[in-house]
This record gives structure tokens, sequence and C-alpha cells, in this order.
């Protein structure tokens, strides 16, 4: 059977190439509202972080996003970031253990 591609992007915090499915979309739509993008699908300019909560942290930081995504980021977006991000990264570490 043939192998299929696997999709790399990369982390605007680190810079790093990695699988698709290892980070989180964050979009700006035209109407300059920001948002997260699970499903990576969602119209708009996307920017993507590993799911680390280091890396968000970092991003937080340093406001990374504001600068990538041209617009100023509130406090309580990289919040929420930072709880999905650790959530999705409790779920990936119970299921790799069954």
């Amino acid at each position: 059977m043939k192998k299929r591609k696997v999709p790399l992007r990369k982390s605007v915090v680190s810079g790093e190439l990695f699988p698709k499915k290892e980070l989180v979309r964050i979009t700006k739509s035209k109407d300059g509202e920001v948002s997260l993008d699970p499903t990576g699908k969602m119209p708009g300019r996307g920017a993507y972080v590993a799911l680390e909560p280091s890396e968000v942290e970092k991003a937080w930081d340093k406001h990374l996003l504001d600068r990538v995504l041209e617009t100023e980021i509130s406090d309580a977006f990289y919040q929420e970031l930072l709880d999905y991000v650790k959530h999705q990264k409790a779920r990936k570490e119970l299921f790799s253990n069954e």
C-alpha cells in the first residue's frame, strides 16, 4: 500500500516543522477577528503553534502572534489558547498510553 504524504507546517514560535496534526491553527479573518481553528479549514490568515504549553507561554510573553497576524491580541485569547493546548496535550497522552 502506498504511504500517504504527511503535511508539514512551521510553528511561528520555534520555527520547527511539525506534522499538521501536532499544531493548532490561529486565524485572523478579514474583519480582524482572531480565533482558534482546530479544524484548520477556516478562511483567513493562519499561523501555527505547536501543541506545547511552553511554546504558547513563549508566544504570550513576546506577543509573537500579534506580530505575525498584524493585530493586537488580548490576554484572554492567549489564556484560551493555553487552556486548549494543555487540554489537547493531556488527551494525546491519555490516548497514547492505551
